[in-house]
């Protein structure tokens, strides 16, 4: 049975005329409605009946192919419930939590270059990249992407610049995905929340197509998400790298918003962006809130299925990026990690509070990406254990992100995408490693994580 969670009830026996009342009545069916739902709701519970919810926000055409069953979840109970407050209230604090609050950066500054230069980023070895991790020195510049011009429209940049409160972001690139209107947003959510998706050429081409967006209209909005066009033939080939960008340096995106929530294409919100925040980050006290891998715990872990399920198929540069960690710190996670509970994330939705713990980590982990590939969970614990200051963070469990979130199969288009990488694995060769001999960097990483 999962457990059930009541942030405010109140006594139900105080008084029998309490029981009369019509306020009890409305309760009692309440709660018996609430019990009666499939499992896969019991992780969180709406204090109050009454929390007035948005209509459904948009209908699709039948033609846009939209995917309308998520992918079942396979933990039918919930052990650790999130306690949310009502909706009324959770807005309130946030209100007041943004007016009250600055952006925190406390002299954080960035590596600028030439915004008409040749590239994003600048791909730094890894001696350049590992001289940032220590930011105690308040003067230094952090590099983290925006060489050259994010390339999109004036128009979008400076309504993106006037989003200075919660901000929810997400990417389709390459057509992979289709855009899912969030569910369960409250009455005055989307008068304070901005919902931003980037998109390509491609992805929009599609849109048009199924007269989601018309090109008459400045302004491209599609229920909650407003659309931004990407110029990505001006970014990177690999369509992922530029999701990347929007996924890592939201902060930047939006220099003028307090707090974001990533969502990949592929996940559909089903809980109030405005509850997620309050209860994993404004109560947590934390910088970021990221969930649990399902399965993995140790970097090594996931690096392996990487290779194994062809989410990355050059072999030699995950071997090389792996064990040019595994030299420079890198340790399994242990007991010893704590409060971290896990090296590994889940980061299809990341609830951040922009200030310097996020952002430095964010820049960081950008670099890393930029550096050897789009695989964001590979250099996670990496840069999480090695920065200076430590960022606080809220890894919560896998049953929490599968019941305030709805995960769809990828829409995966065979060609047009813009994918220039190979699906077949290359193979990794003996030569290839990175210190050029037969034994590898991690062998010790390997004993313990083994506990040889």
């Amino acid at each position: 049975m999962g457990k059930l969670v009541r942030t405010s009830t109140p006594l139900l026996f105080q008084s029998k005329l309490l029981c009369s009342s019509l306020s009890y009545l409305f309760l009692s069916l309440f709660l018996a409605f609430y019990t009666s739902l499939s499992p896969a709701t019991k992780c969180h519970f709406r204090s109050s009946p009454f929390d007035p919810l948005q209509s459904p926000l948009f209908n699709y055409p039948q033609s846009y192919g939209q995917h309308k069953h998520p992918i079942p979840t396979t933990r039918p109970s919930c052990e650790s419930p999130v306690f949310f407050s009502d909706y009324s209230s959770v807005l309130n604090d946030i209100q007041r939590v943004i007016e009250n609050s600055s952006l925190d950066s406390n002299g954080l500054r960035y590596v600028r270059g030439n915004e008409n230069g040749e590239k994003f980023g600048m791909n730094y070895t890894t001696k350049k990249r590992l001289s940032y991790y220590d930011y105690r020195d308040g003067g230094l510049e952090i590099p983290c992407g925006f060489l050259k011009k994010f390339p999109i429209s004036d128009y979008d940049r400076i309504s993106m610049e006037s989003c200075n409160g919660v901000v929810v972001v997400s990417a389709i690139f390459g057509d992979h995905d289709k855009i899912r209107q969030p569910r369960g947003i409250g009455f005055n959510t989307l008068d304070h929340v901005c919902f931003y998706m980037f998109v390509d050429e491609i992805t929009i081409k599609q849109l048009y197509f199924h007269n989601l967006l018309s090109r008459k209209t400045k302004e491209n909005r599609i229920g909650a998400w407003r659309i931004v066009k990407v110029s990505s033939e001006e970014l990177y080939e690999n369509p992922a790298m530029n999701g990347v960008i929007a996924k890592y340096l939201v902060h930047r995106l939006f220099p003028n918003s307090k707090y974001s929530i990533w969502v990949d294409a592929k996940m559909q919100l089903a809980v109030d962006p405005l509850l997620l925040l309050h209860s994993l980050v404004i109560v947590e006290d934390v910088d970021m809130a990221i969930s649990k891998h399902p399965l993995y715990v140790h970097t090594m872990e996931e690096a392996m299925a990487t290779a194994r399920w062809k989410k990355w198929t050059d072999i030699d540069s995950l071997r090389i990026q792996i064990e040019t960690y595994c030299e420079n710190g890198l340790q399994p996670w242990s007991t010893k990690k704590h409060p971290y509970p896990s090296d590994v994330p889940d980061s299809a939705i990341i609830l951040r509070k922009h200030g310097v713990g996020n952002n430095l980590f964010s820049c960081l982990l950008f670099n890393e990406l930029e550096a050897f590939n789009p695989r964001d969970q590979l250099p996670f614990a990496f840069v999480r254990d090695k920065m200076n200051p430590k960022m606080k963070l809220n890894m919560f469990d896998v049953e929490v992100f599968e019941h305030v979130a709805l995960e769809y199969r990828h829409n995966i288009k065979q060609s047009g995408s813009g994918v220039t990488q190979s699906a077949r694995t290359k193979r990794a060769s003996p030569g290839s490693l990175a210190n050029g001999g037969v034994t590898t960097k991690c062998d010790k990483y390997l004993a313990e994580m083994w506990d040889e």
